[in-house]
């Protein structure tokens, strides 16, 4: 999917899209509810009350539903014919946020249906997309490096979202290493393997292009970017692309390999909504989010890890194991809350949102775990998942393993 011109009028087709489906859906859940209502034993009064479900209360449903559709694609062809009269516009970080969050929740089900915005995938700098030729680069780019660094976000961010209280990783490094920096935008409500597949399809071109010749190629992700770095490796590598071959380090930050426990939380509730015919319409509010949060249950990085399975349902960890790559140095920060080791918040809570134990890539069953050499392994105490960003200690820690 490619970038579109964007200005006022797109955004509000997409959100106007948002706001007819969703009154579609709200009328699915009322109409699903009235009727497991009505299908309770009730005495003499029950099969009356369900026939007048199925009749016509059924109709002013189905009604509700055809007045939605009927309205919401008149607004949407009066704003498709007013759009193109109107200039393209700048963006926003504050715009850039809110698309992101949204994309991080409800993102496949954006990009299914064409919604004006759902995020294509970019490689970007300065919040500007960069056009993957060598004439494009080098005027984009005026003094590009020997050594590249990419940058990747995590679930609910965007590539802005690197400078965090002053402070941008990409930054610093291009700075005190004499690399250059980029950053990958994408849309985090896909799964986890296709932007895997789509970023190994973008390090392609990009290295392909790149104005002068290429000597390291380093990735550094944040929380889910890590998983996408790990997928597009695998993918790259299978497609026998030419940029695995110049990856030299990948650096994870608080990336939840093995999973992250909220999103085991939200799939419990599911299952505890679904238990009685009274909260089991409700638990269809919990299945609006996206791909990519239930794929950050166990960590999921492939294909096979999800296709022609139900993703909200309730079982083992389906992953096949995917190692570190071959020829490749890694490493690992973890974060944690807990000012000491073993005290409780580093215990129990990680960083807020990732393990100790998935951040630094352990797990029970040996095929699962990860193989970071001990001195590729370092801890911030103290330290929330965002803190990964900013953190005086953790941007030392980064910058010196890439420039051993």
């Amino acid at each position: 999917m490619t970038a579109k011109p964007r200005n006022h009028v797109t955004d509000l087709r997409g959100v106007s899209r948002m706001a007819i489906d969703a009154t579609i859906g709200l009328t699915d859940l009322v109409e699903a509810l009235h009727t497991r209502i009505a299908r309770q034993p009730a005495g003499l009064a029950g099969p009356l009350v369900a026939g007048a479900v199925q009749g016509i209360t059924g109709l002013v449903y189905k009604s509700i539903r055809g007045v939605a559709r009927v309205a919401g694609s008149g607004i949407d062809a009066g704003l498709a014919q007013l759009g193109p009269m109107l200039r393209e516009m700048g963006s926003s970080p504050t715009r850039e946020a809110l698309v992101a969050a949204l994309n991080g929740v409800l993102g496949d089900y954006l990009a299914e249906t064409g919604n004006p915005l759902a995020i294509a995938m970019q490689l970007r700098r300065h919040g500007r997309a960069l056009e993957l030729t060598p004439q494009a680069l080098a005027a984009a780019i005026p003094s590009p490096r020997a050594k590249l660094v990419v940058l990747v976000h995590g679930l609910c961010m965007n590539d802005l979202q690197w400078e965090r209280d002053g402070h941008d990783h990409g930054a610093a490094l291009a700075r005190d290493l004499q690399c250059t920096a980029v950053y990958l935008h994408h849309n985090s409500g896909l799964h986890v393997s296709t932007n895997g597949q789509a970023f190994a399809a973008r390090l392609e071109a990009l290295v392909a292009a790149w104005p002068v010749p290429l000597e390291e190629l380093v990735i550094v992700g944040h929380s889910m970017g890590g998983l996408l770095a790990r997928s597009a490796h695998h993918h790259g590598t299978a497609a026998q692309h030419r940029w695995p071959r110049l990856l030299r380090k990948l650096v994870f930050l608080g990336t939840p390999h093995h999973g992250a426990p909220l999103e085991r939380g939200g799939n419990w509730i599911d299952l505890l909504l679904e238990q009685t015919p009274y909260t089991a319409p409700f638990a269809r509010l919990g299945k609006i989010r996206s791909a990519g949060i239930t794929d950050l249950r166990h960590g999921s990085v492939l294909d096979e890890d999800w296709q022609g399975r139900d993703r909200f349902a309730r079982s083992a960890d389906p992953r096949r194991p995917v190692p570190l790559p071959d020829g490749v140095r890694c490493y690992a920060i973890a974060a944690t809350t807990g000012k000491s080791a073993g005290d409780l918040g580093d215990r129990l809570l990680g960083d807020g949102l990732v393990p100790l134990a998935s951040a630094l890539g352990r797990h029970d069953e040996a095929g699962f775990g990860l193989a970071f050499a001990q001195a590729n392994q370092s801890i911030a105490y103290d330290t929330g998942h965002l803190g990964l960003l900013n953190q005086p200690a953790v941007y030392e820690r980064l910058r010196s393993w890439l420039a051993d």
